[in-house]
């Protein structure tokens, strides 16, 4: 596609080698997002959390400070080329609510993602109790409790539970609770991802499913995109697919979020600007 409009959209969602298991530095996803004709990247690595919390998949809390400077080498770096912010995926189970707080004020962050990680042995030791489906239940009311703290801007690949147990995945029986969640999500004003790297996982379509983007769509709620880059060369994975999916089902408009304040993109206008590599 050939670029038509100055560059606009932002990769939403991005790692560091930080959370050790992505490859490639800040300013490696930054000249990605230059060539797709991004007008900016923001990096969202994975909140240092306490007591041990999920170590292996995190940066360490003594790691919060070089994150920090890291970020800030790539925005310098790329200074008047590409706009290049800090974030943070800052994961979200019931007790944490303290902890983030005091964690997002340590630093002038312009985006927090809220995430719940349904995969991570930590939280399914608290929560899985035996049952899939109870357990796909517990994360919807988790992923509401999120938006309800205030402390995030966007919940993160917002349905990630399907890939835990694929053959007891059932949207259709699952969607009655789905929807009362959606309701106290949309209560909040908080935005929802479209995460584009759910293609790869084990029920291959972006997260969340065209339905409960449907769902995300008739209660208003806005939606950014995020490629959940863990290597450069997914800095705005699959960005055009997603957002003619988002016209066909009726949104007009994509978010993205600077200084922590939400701005609209017209669709045609964001895919005007991207550039295939």
């Amino acid at each position: 596609m050939t670029s038509q409009t100055a560059p606009i959209l932002y990769e939403s969602h991005s790692h560091t080698p930080l959370c050790k298991h992505a490859q490639g530095f800040p300013t490696e996803y930054a000249a990605r997002a230059s060539k797709r004709g991004l007008k900016g990247l923001i990096v969202t690595c994975h909140s240092p959390m306490q007591n041990g919390y999920s170590a292996g998949a995190r940066m360490f809390p003594e790691q919060f400070d070089e994150y920090v400077r890291m970020v800030k080498q790539a925005t310098d770096d790329w200074q008047g080329k590409v706009d290049v912010l800090l974030g943070l995926e800052s994961d979200y189970l019931p007790g944490v609510e303290d902890y983030l707080k005091e964690l997002h004020a340590r630093a002038e962050f312009h985006y927090i993602l809220g995430s719940i990680h349904p995969q991570i042995p930590e939280y399914r030791a608290i929560y899985h109790t035996g049952d899939n489906v109870e357990y796909q239940k517990t994360y919807f009311d988790h992923l509401a409790m999120a938006a309800e703290t205030g402390l995030f801007d966007c919940l993160s690949h917002p349905d990630l539970v399907k890939n835990e147990s694929p053959a007891d995945w059932n949207l259709k029986e699952m969607m009655p609770h789905i929807q009362k969640s959606l309701d106290r999500i949309a209560a909040t004003g908080i935005a929802m991802e479209l995460n584009t790297s759910g293609a790869l996982k084990a029920i291959p379509e972006m997260n969340p499913a065209p339905d409960i983007l449907r769902e995300i769509h008739l209660r208003k709620i806005p939606v950014v995109l995020g490629a959940d880059a863990h290597t450069p060369t997914r800095v705005a994975d699959r960005y055009e697919q997603s957002l003619i999916l988002l016209q066909k089902i009726g949104f007009e408009s994509v978010s993205c979020f600077r200084q922590r304040v939400r701005r609209e993109i017209p669709i045609p206008q964001a895919l005007a600007s991207l550039r295939a590599v």
